[in-house]
Formats: structure tokens, C-alpha cells, sequence
């Protein structure tokens, strides 16, 4: 411990040397944010919460960011005591597991350290930090961006990943490339045809130390994307490709991997529709081949999904099958008119989407051969994974009252994305209303009621919640959870909670009080499960 208080006392000790230098020519900035959430936890059998025996445990972080001219630096002091319930316990411990410098000039940026990077929509590479997923998987290496001309984007990188407190064995090597040809050419400078292309090439190293197994120890993955867009239309699709990849993941098969995504959007005033498809084939890719989990992902694959706010449209969450699921996903976004029958004085916003994953159609092969399994790149299987059909209207009634009412039917497959073995499909409905009433310039009232009803799992649910707040400083929260349709009586439970927060300056603190059911929280199909817990909780968050 006293090691990283040296090291962030040493850093801030250049930091500020760096500014009274930089002073003299008024360029240099320090800027920062800190965020930190703490749980008292309590026993609580009745909802069933785990035996926690330290009863108080904390994640914070720190960011600090110097800024001179052409450079940047900073680093980020993170320490877990312990990590919070339901996030991965390797994480405990203290301490500097992001720092970075980086040079800009005027073609050229380079960044030596950590730091997180994307290709595209992600499919070949993607980095990121998501505190509420518990996920990490920066790159400490070197990258380099560049623009040798304009309209064409370079970058290049070399690294390894982070794990925890340490970094993942395998080696990652990447190189992408990114064209706008109305840039490039000048006959297409005036065209209304829009277009951008993009290529990518991702190499990682992990040596083979396998007693049993012949392992690739150097397996490359490629792809490219294109973007058309003309006018309020635009076109977009990227395929990845990745050679033999034997995994834990894919039970160490050598069948090389593929994936496609293909997005459409239109766009005009009052109208917005969104159309999209995804098939994936075996394209776990992770830079350690015996990693499971939310850790040394290489790659990012998204779901095609409508995001859910409200707690109940989001109790049964899509989480990404790697191995295989193929997707379709449309949207439409639609304003009704101020002052029309319909939507009367203010008018109203109305949501319908759809969004449903299935399998993909294989054909097992014998395990002589080791590739697993057979799959046309165009044949869907039989199985839904997921299907969820929403619709949303937002409507104004007054100059102070407004509401949201939403409806979402639900199919999920609790076997495959939750692995509960034998255990039947879940088809559940869950409405909400979502009121508001701005009493005055600084006073505002919301209501939130939301219903879920369904046969399997736990049965029915009901939601309340009110919250009240004071600007620009105070407010306030209070609901209850109640699984009221469960069939065994005892567990008929209210989930209730509590909750007041201020905000001054750029700080908010936040002090809640109350039962968490257990489930699982998802992001873009990226999941992180939840044991049920009881007690008080503390959030600090801070820039500066």
C-alpha cells in the first residue's frame, strides 16, 4: 500500500512541477474526477443474501489528467476493500492500473501506456472500461493514430492486456485503416453520396504450453466495413473474419470464426427507422484461450437489442452468445404533431421496436476432425434466444405534467442465457407509466408504476416509485418491489428502498437504504449477475 501512496504522491509531485513551469505561458491544465461506492451490507435471510463477513465494502477511482501543449498524461488510483457484492473478488487490492502519456502533433498522436481503442463497430477490436459491468480490458502498450493525408485515418498498436492487478500472458498486434473517398478523391467532394471505408488486421501471441492439444499460438483475425450515405439514408455493414482459435470458450475446437453486422438507418423531421441483422459464428476472441467471463476480451460483439431504463423491461436481459446466435432488430421513431387530433396540444413521441436472436443452424461433426461442427453462413436455427417487442409513447399533457407509458412483451430463453439446464422458455409482459409534475421552476414530483406479469420464474411482479426533487441541489426516492405472484408464500417479497441525494458544484452524493433482488444487468449484451443484497449505500461522484 505504501508503494502506490508513493507513486501517486511522486506523480503529483512532477505533475505540479510541470505547472509552474507551464505557468509561464498559461498552457498547462490539471483536471480530474473521483468516484467512489460504498455498501454496508446486512444479513437478510429472507431475501437470501450472501454471507458477507467484512459488512462494509468500497470501490473508488481516481482519475488525474495534465495537459501541456502537444502533451497529456495522467493515471487512475483504484482500490477495492473489498470489491462490492457480485463484482469479480480478483479485483481486491489497491492500486495504479491505467497511466498513460501521450504527444499530439499535427498528423501524428502517440500514446505510450495504457489506453482504450475500438476498430470499427467493434467486432474485430474493442477496448473499454465499464464500471457498472466490473469490466477493464485497456491495452498497456503503444499505439500510434495518424493522418498522412486527408481523409485517410492510420492506426497501429502493440500491447497487452489488463487483468485484474496484472496483465493477461498473450501478445495483441493491430493495424487499421480508415478511407472517406469524398475526401480523398476531389471528384467526389460534391457528391451526395457519402463514403467511408475501413479495413483492419488483429494478431495476438499466447505461447502453447498445453500438454494435450496442438495450439495455434499466433492466430490473426481480419475484416472491413462500409458506409454509404445519401441524403437522410444511410447503409452500413462490417464482417470480421478470425482464423482457428481453439478456446476453453469453444471448447477447443479449430473451426475458424465469423461474424456480419448490417445497420440501415433513415432519418427526416418526425421520423426515425432503424433496421439491422447480425449473424456470429464462433468469434469469441480473447487474448488468453483459457479465460472465461468479462475478462481479456479482445474483441466486442453487439447485441441487436432495444435498451431497456425501466428495472422490470430489463429483469430478463439479452446477453451475447459468441459461439453462434444470429439477430434482427428494427426500430421506428415517429413524432405526432403539435395541435393535431392525436396529438393534441403538445403533441406526442412514439417507440414500436422489435428485436429477436435465434441459433444458428449446425451440423456436428466427428471429433476426429476437431472443427466442431458445420454451419452455412445464411442458415438460422430453430431456437429463440430472444424476442422482445416494445412500445413506448411519450406524451405532454400540460406545461407541467408529462408521462411516459410503455409496454414490453418478452420471450427469453432462460436455459441458454442464464445456463439454467431443463428449465422452460420465460414469456412475460411488463407495462409501465412513468408521470411527472413540475410543480414549480425548482420543484418536480415523479411517479413510476410498473407491472410484470409472467407464469415462469418467480411469477408476478408490481413496482412503485416516487421521487421528489428540490433544484438544483435535493432530491429524494422511495419504492417497492413486490413479487407478489410467487408461488411459494414465503417468498412473496417487498423489495422496498430509500434514498436522498445533493449535488453541489460538480459533486453529487448519494445515500440509498434498502433491499436489491438478485438478476443480472447487461449492456450492449455484455452482462454482469447480481447476488441480492441488503443494507445501507453510499456514491460519491466528482470532477474537478
Amino acid at each position: 500500500m505504501l508503494k502506490y501512496i508513493f507513486i501517486c504522491f511522486t506523480v503529483i509531485f512532477y505533475f505540479s512541477i510541470f505547472k509552474i513551469y507551464a505557468q509561464q505561458f498559461n498552457t498547462s491544465l490539471i483536471r480530474g474526477d473521483f468516484q467512489s461506492e460504498i455498501q454496508y451490507y446486512f444479513d437478510d435471510s429472507i431475501i437470501g443474501t450472501p454471507d458477507i463477513k467484512e459488512k462494509a465494502l468500497m470501490n473508488a477511482y481516481l482519475n488525474i489528467i495534465y495537459s501541456n501543449g502537444h502533451f497529456n498524461a495522467g493515471f487512475r488510483f483504484e482500490t477495492y476493500q473489498g470489491p462490492l457484492s457480485g463484482y469479480d473478488t480478483r479485483y481486491k487490492g489497491s492500486g495504479i492500473p491505467y497511466r498513460f502519456l501521450t504527444y499530439t502533433c499535427s498528423f501524428m498522436e502517440l500514446t505510450v501506456g495504457n489506453f482504450y481503442e475500438q476498430f470499427g463497430s467493434g467486432m474485430l477490436l474493442r477496448t473499454y472500461e465499464d464500471r457498472n459491468l466490473g469490466i477493464d480490458n485497456s491495452i498497456d502498450g503503444v499505439r500510434i493514430k495518424t493522418v498522412p493525408f486527408k481523409g485517410i485515418t492510420l492506426k497501429g498498436l502493440w500491447g497487452t492486456q489488463r487483468f485484474f492487478w496484472n496483465h493477461g500472458t498473450g501478445i495483441i498486434r493491430a493495424i487499421d485503416g480508415e478511407f472517406s473517398l469524398n475526401e480523398v478523391f476531389s471528384k467526389f467532394n460534391e457528391s451526395k453520396i457519402k463514403i467511408l471505408a475501413g479495413a483492419s488486421f488483429v494478431s495476438k501471441y499466447q505461447e502453447d504450453i498445453d500438454p494435450v492439444y496442438i495450439l495455434p499460438e499466433n492466430v490473426a483475425a481480419m475484416g472491413g466495413r462500409l458506409k454509404l450515405t445519401y441524403n437522410k439514408l444511410s447503409l452500413s455493414g462490417e464482417y470480421a473474419y478470425k482464423y482457428n482459435d481453439p478456446s476453453v470458450e469453444n471448447g477447443f475446437i479449430y473451426k475458424p470464426g465469423q461474424a456480419l453486422l448490417i445497420n440501415t438507418t433513415y432519418s427526416r423531421k418526425g421520423l426515425g427507422i432503424i433496421l439491422a441483422t447480425k449473424r456470429t459464428d464462433n468469434m469469441s476472441f480473447r487474448s488468453d484461450r483459457n479465460a472465461l467471463g468479462n475478462v481479456l476480451n479482445i474483441n466486442y460483439l453487439p447485441s441487436l437489442s432495444k435498451e431497456q431504463t425501466y428495472s422490470f423491461a430489463s429483469m430478463y436481459p439479452i446477453a451475447t452468445q459468441a459461439n453462434g446466435e444470429a439477430g434482427i432488430q428494427g426500430q421506428i421513431f415517429y413524432n405526432i404533431k403539435k395541435k393535431s387530433k392525436i396529438g393534441g396540444k403538445y403533441g406526442a413521441n412514439v417507440t414500436l421496436a422489435y428485436d429477436r436472436t435465434n441459433s444458428i443452424k449446425i451440423h456436428k461433426l466427428p471429433d476426429s476432425t476437431f472443427m466442431g461442427y458445420e454451419s452455412g453462413f445464411f442458415d438460422i436455427g430453430k431456437d429463440v434466444y430472444f424476442e422482445a417487442t416494445t412500445v413506448e409513447i411519450s406524451k405532454k399533457f400540460s406545461s407541467t405534467f408529462s408521462s411516459i407509458f410503455s409496454f414490453v412483451n418478452i420471450i427469453y430463453n432462460q436455459e441458454v442465457l442464464l445456463g439454467h439446464t431443463g428449465e422452460p422458455d420465460i414469456y412475460a409482459k411488463v407495462a409501465v407509466a412513468d408521470l411527472t409534475w413540475r410543480i414549480d421552476d425548482k420543484n418536480t414530483v415523479k411517479c413510476e408504476l410498473q407491472h410484470l406479469s409472467t407464469k415462469q420464474d418467480k411469477g408476478n411482479w408490481a413496482s412503485a416509485l416516487v421521487e421528489y426533487s428540490i433544484a438544483p441541489k435535493w432530491f429524494f426516492s422511495a419504492g417497492d418491489q413486490f413479487n407478489y405472484g410467487n408461488k411459494l408464500k414465503d417468498k412473496k417479497i417487498h423489495y422496498y428502498s430509500a434514498g436522498v441525494g445533493f449535488i453541489y458544484d460538480a459533486s453529487r452524493f448519494m445515500l440509498t437504504y434498502g433491499r436489491n433482488r438478485e438478476g443480472r444487468i447487461c449492456t450492449g449484451g455484455v452482462c454482469r449477475n447480481i447476488p441480492a443484497y441488503s443494507g445501507f449505500g453510499l456514491s460519491i461522484i466528482s470532477s474537478f
